[in-house]
C-alpha cells in the first residue's frame, strides 16, 4: 500500500465513530442524492436480467450509509472499504449485510459480478497516476449492461489536504466532470448521466454526480 493510502486508511480508521454519528441520517436531508441514487436504481432494476435481487456493490462504503437506502431497492446490497474500523463499524450497524475490507483497485468480486455498483465521493481520494487502475477494476466487476454511479466534489482536478477539520490528515483531489467522464469512457462505461449542485452552507465546493452504463 502506498504511503498516501496507508494514511487515508489511518485517518478513516479514526474517524469511523464520528462518520456513523453525523452521517447516519445524512439521506434524510440530501433530496439530490436521493434523487440520483434513485435514478441509478431504476436504471439497474430495468436491466435486471432474470427474477433475482441485483447485485450492487458500495466500493468505499465507510459506514455502511447507503446500504439501507439500496437495499430499499430490492438489491443485494454488500460494501468494501480501506478503512478496516470504517468496516466494523458498518458490520454494526448493518448486520444483515456483507463488508469487507479491499482496496477499490482489486475488489473483491468476480468479473462481471455486479448489476451495480456505488463509488460515493470514493475516487476522489486516489491521485490521477492511480486512478485508471481503479476504473478498469470497476469495469471489471459490473456486468455488460449493469450501472454505475459516482458522485465527487466538483473542481479543478488540483490536489488539496483534507481532513484538517476534524484533526486527521489525507490527500484528496476535486475533480470535474469531464475528467471522471473521460475516464469512464476509457474503461469502457457509457455515460447516461451527470449533473452538478451548488454548494450547501456547511460544504466548501460544488458537488457532482456521473451515472454510467457498462458497454
Amino acid at each position: 500500500m502506498s504511503e498516501g493510502l496507508e494514511e487515508l486508511r489511518e485517518a478513516h480508521d479514526q474517524l469511523a465513530e464520528l462518520y456513523a454519528a453525523h452521517l447516519a441520517d445524512h439521506l434524510a436531508s440530501a433530496p439530490v442524492d436521493r434523487a440520483v441514487l434513485d435514478l441509478f436504481a431504476e436504471l439497474v432494476t430495468q436491466g435486471r436480467v432474470d427474477g433475482s435481487a441485483p447485485q450492487v456493490a458500495d466500493i468505499g462504503c465507510g459506514t455502511g450509509r447507503l446500504a439501507p437506502y439500496l437495499a430499499r431497492h430490492g438489491f443485494e446490497v454488500s460494501g468494501v472499504d480501506l478503512s478496516p474500523e470504517m468496516i466494523r463499524v458498518a458490520r454494526r450497524e448493518q448486520p444483515g449485510l456483507e463488508f469487507a475490507v479491499a482496496d477499490l483497485r482489486a475488489l473483491p468480486y468476480a468479473d462481471a459480478g455486479l448489476s451495480g455498483a456505488v463509488a460515493w465521493y470514493s475516487l476522489m481520494y486516489l491521485p490521477p497516476g492511480q486512478r485508471a487502475d481503479a476504473y478498469a477494476e470497476l469495469a471489471r466487476v459490473v456486468r455488460p449492461g449493469g450501472h454505475l454511479v459516482t458522485a465527487f466534489k466538483l473542481g479543478d482536478d488540483r490536489h488539496r489536504r483534507g481532513g484538517a477539520r476534524v484533526g486527521v490528515a489525507f490527500d484528496i483531489w476535486w475533480m470535474s466532470v469531464d475528467e471522471v467522464e473521460r475516464r469512464l469512457t476509457d474503461a469502457g462505461f457509457v455515460v447516461r448521466f451527470r449533473a452538478t449542485r451548488p454548494a450547501e452552507p456547511d460544504e466548501e465546493q460544488a458537488q457532482a454526480y456521473v451515472i454510467a452504463q457498462r458497454g
